[in-house]
């Protein structure tokens, strides 16, 4: 009995030993500090934000067709009398929720590159306006950012504008995910919408366009500052039919933010990324940036590099019901011209040389 007892206590003795070690060894362990925990929430603030534009609307919808085969096929069909009754909200200037504006993570998020907004020219709330952003780049984030969340101070450096981004319709037919945009401020990118907003909201609203949209996307890579514009005349005639000044702005390092594969012009792939892109309304680009784990590994998040969105000067735009085509050439060309003073005067101070220029095609 003795000699069972004598080995218990060993045992007991040899356990809070180890206990005791292994406590030692965690708190001699160093413990993360501040800037490894602000990394952290960083690139976790950026990975929800590409997982809910990559994968919400089609998880959701993927899950309400699921369910129509289970017992809670009640949920389906009650989601889908919401959107059948809630169809046409998108088009009237959407269900904005200044909260999730304000939501903490998207501070996180725009120091994760970091991103920063630059004001040059004031704008008066006794107007509507129509910005212009450029360039797409893969996943707009410098747009996203400074015209959907406040966390660049949007709201600070124009007192009394509301800003809005467009985006492509089909999004706003996702369940769940038409709710998210919605919730931000975003519109779909059609005449009615942007209609609505520029003369049925009163004023100081200013409507963000990426005006190269999924053609420009193609083309996007480091070093490359090419823009499809020429031919987008459509927001000019809107903004004459309304009244709205044209406001350009460029976000200086938007292309850096991943590495894409770019198909040669007549090539069979960019044959099938443009048929993609006419019949969809987005194209399928080929990229990749870095992974969670690491920096130097592969992923879908962006690379961290700064970016920084200029706002330049407003073109100012008389009301023109009916603009002629000679009409929309002109302030098309006075467009042009204020985007291209804008890109030559900061482009050194963002990243860029002398001499890069800004090709428009």
């Amino acid at each position: 009995m003795k000699t069972i007892i004598a080995a218990c206590s060993q045992n007991l003795s040899g356990h809070r030993a180890s206990v005791q070690t292994a406590l030692h060894t965690l708190l001699r362990a160093p413990w993360p500090s501040q800037r490894d925990v602000r990394s952290w929430l960083q690139l976790l603030a950026v990975l929800q934000w590409v997982l809910s534009f990559l994968l919400l609307g089609i998880v959701s919808l993927l899950l309400l067709i699921y369910l129509v085969f289970t017992s809670f096929w009640p949920i389906s069909a009650l989601y889908l009398a919401w959107i059948i009754f809630d169809w046409d909200t998108p088009e009237k200037g959407g269900r904005r929720l200044p909260c999730l504006r304000r939501w903490s993570v998207w501070k996180h998020f725009r120091d994760y590159f970091p991103v920063k907004l630059v004001k040059t020219h004031d704008l008066s709330p006794s107007h509507n306006y129509i910005i212009g952003s450029h360039p797409h780049g893969i996943l707009c984030v410098g747009a996203f950012c400074n015209f959907i969340t406040g966390s660049t101070g949007f709201g600070e450096m124009f007192p009394g504008i509301r800003p809005f981004l467009t985006t492509l319709a089909g999004n706003f037919r996702l369940p769940l995910f038409r709710e998210y945009l919605m919730s931000g401020g975003l519109c779909p990118v059609t005449r009615r919408a942007i209609g609505y907003l520029l003369s049925k909201n009163g004023t100081g609203n200013a409507v963000a366009i990426v005006i190269g949209g999924a053609a420009e996307s193609l083309s996007c890579r480091p070093g490359v500052t090419t823009l499809i514009l020429k031919n987008r005349k459509g927001f000019v005639r809107m903004a004459l039919q309304h009244g709205a000044h044209l406001v350009p702005s460029f976000s200086f390092g938007e292309n850096d933010l991943f590495r894409q594969v770019v198909f040669e012009e007549g090539s069979w792939m960019r044959s099938i990324q443009q048929r993609f892109q006419k019949m969809m309304g987005f194209a399928p680009c080929v990229f990749y940036g870095r992974g969670l784990t690491s920096v130097r590994s592969r992923g879908f998040l962006p690379y961290a590099r700064p970016i920084t969105t200029v706002v330049g000067e407003p073109v100012m735009v008389p009301k023109i019901e009916n603009p002629s085509c000679e009409e929309v050439d002109t302030y098309h060309e006075m467009y042009i011209s204020s985007l291209l003073k804008l890109f030559n005067e900061n482009k050194t101070k963002y990243g860029l040389s002398e001499t890069d220029e800004l090709h428009i095609l």
